[in-house]
């Protein structure tokens, strides 16, 4: 009953933000920012279960940039074209992403092809991968389970978002989405199949698995992340420039002095 009303009022918050992108009325965006935070922030306590502080700390900035988005909106309007993009951009990235997350069909359907692929790939390099299930491949004895964090839709998700909501020919848009969201895909497939390696192999020890998921391919795909976003920059630079007017108009205002 509580999955389903987060479902229902992310949903919500998702149509508020695309209304007020549409309509160019920026009251409509202050409620659906504010639910969008309350989504971000109610994800922390998964993390922290899992002891996975990197995303509790990427779910807490979310949350908390969501808020002051409300707050901005609600004090300043769509002062600049940056904080109407902001809305239209997070309502294309949480089109993107939901329908993988709620709808069970989809979420399968991405894991399994994900859980096919790496194993395939891996064991294209020699490696003995065991696909035991639809979601779980096995290395030595060691499984691990895919998971949709383990396909790369958040990531892709947001740089679609971000990229077809800019003003840019269309031509260039495709370019940047085609290379960002391949390069993705394809890098997280290398980082499934380091994971199960290093479980598989002990690399380092009983913290194998820990170790190579939660420290190593974090600080790999923030890298991979940071060098894609270059390459969409190059390709689409209309994007650094609205992210570069959305930066100075959050960025707190100093009062005049007399």
């Amino acid at each position: 009953m509580l999955d389903w009303l987060v479902a229902y009022l992310l949903w919500i918050s998702l149509a508020l933000l695309l209304a007020s992108a549409m309509t160019g009325i920026s009251h409509i965006a202050v409620p659906g920012w504010a639910i969008f935070a309350l989504f971000w922030l109610g994800q922390i306590d998964h993390y922290l279960a899992i002891d996975d502080y990197f995303n509790v700390a990427a779910f807490s900035a979310a949350g908390v940039l969501s808020f002051y988005m409300a707050w901005i909106v609600m004090h300043r309007g769509f002062s600049s074209k940056a904080c109407y993009w902001a809305s239209y951009a997070a309502a294309v990235c949480g089109i993107v992403y939901f329908p993988f997350a709620e709808i069970s069909a989809l979420q399968v359907g991405l894991i399994g092809f994900t859980t096919q692929i790496t194993t395939k790939t891996l064991q294209l390099f020699s490696v003995p991968v065991i696909m035991e299930s639809w979601n779980i491949m096995s290395l030595n004895g060691r499984s691990v389970q895919i998971i949709l964090a383990c396909t790369a839709i958040e990531s892709i998700a947001l740089f679609a978002g971000l990229i077809l909501s800019v003003q840019a020919p269309l031509n260039r848009k495709l370019e940047a989405l085609l290379a960002s969201t391949l390069s993705i895909y394809l890098l997280n497939i290398v980082r499934n199949g380091f994971v199960l390696m290093a479980y598989g192999g002990s690399w380092f020890g009983e913290g194998s698995f820990d170790i190579a998921h939660n420290i190593i391919a974090k600080i790999g795909s923030t890298i991979a992340l940071l060098a894609i976003s270059y390459l969409v920059f190059l390709l689409l630079p209309e994007l650094l420039s609205i992210i570069d007017d959305l930066a100075a108009e959050i960025r707190p205002r100093r009062k005049d002095t007399a």
